[in-house]
């Protein structure tokens, strides 16, 4: 580590790598949520507490028990959806409308961030472990929907989630992106591993106000996360930052 201290839109990394690595990108690939709206929100909160209680009706559990298996399906599977379907043969359309039935009222249009997207030059589209009606609903609260050429869900995926490479290998066979010139932006830094393996720059999205905290330990683990090209907790700056390095 050097002594200079980051600027805001900088992560551990990128002290040691230009912005203007994202010159060769075509495609630009987001994570939909907790990347595309803050962490902060109250979108995932709702999505989180609709999983447990569909957990719940269909397993016939406590809340607390119920919220316990959530967890266990997650960690083991990669989402409840999926642990759902194998261990106990749910139905996942039934699934993803039932969780997806949130209010998106609390999210605002964010038109800076659709005018930095806007901006970004080439191909866009969103990646997610959710469904493409959730997608929608939520680029459309944010107002950023026209400015993306496709979302590929987790319907598209096969049903099979992120981090499994077969997904990734699905995205970019349906739509043609060249990963060598592909950045990818996540929330989950194991969503990250497979697309920098392929070749795609990698940003980090964390919670607001959490990047001098991510860095310490960063420094202190010596760097855990090597797949990770950037990290920032303001997607909206940062992607500023990158087109002021490229433009």
């Amino acid at each position: 580590m050097t002594g200079k201290r980051p600027l805001p839109h900088e992560g551990p990394q990128a002290h040691r790598r230009d912005l203007r690595i994202f010159k060769g990108v075509e495609a630009w690939v987001f994570d939909l949520d907790n990347t595309l709206y803050p962490h902060e929100s109250d979108l995932f909160p709702q999505i989180n507490e609709q999983i447990s209680r569909y957990v719940q009706k269909i397993l016939n559990l406590p809340p607390d028990e119920a919220m316990a298996h959530q967890k266990e399906l997650y960690h083991e599977f990669g989402t409840t959806l999926r642990g759902l379907m194998t261990n106990h043969a749910i139905d996942p359309d039934d699934y993803l409308r039932f969780v997806h039935d949130i209010d998106y009222s609390t999210l605002k249009p964010d038109p800076d961030l659709a005018a930095a997207i806007e901006a970004l030059p080439g191909r866009k589209f969103i990646f997610t472990n959710g469904d493409r009606p959730h997608a929608e609903r939520t680029a459309a609260a944010l107002g950023i929907a026209d400015h993306f050429e496709d979302i590929f869900d987790i319907v598209s995926a096969d049903l099979v989630p992120k981090p499994n490479k077969v997904t990734y290998e699905r995205f970019l066979a349906h739509t043609g992106v060249a990963p060598a010139r592909a950045a990818m932006f996540e929330d989950l830094a194991k969503n990250l591993s497979v697309p920098h393996a392929l070749g795609m720059c990698t940003t980090l999205i964390l919670p607001t106000g959490t990047r001098d905290v991510f860095q310490e330990t960063w420094d202190m683990e010596g760097e855990p996360y090597p797949h990770v090209d950037f990290v920032t907790d303001e997607l909206t700056g940062f992607l500023k930052a990158v087109l002021g390095a490229i433009s």
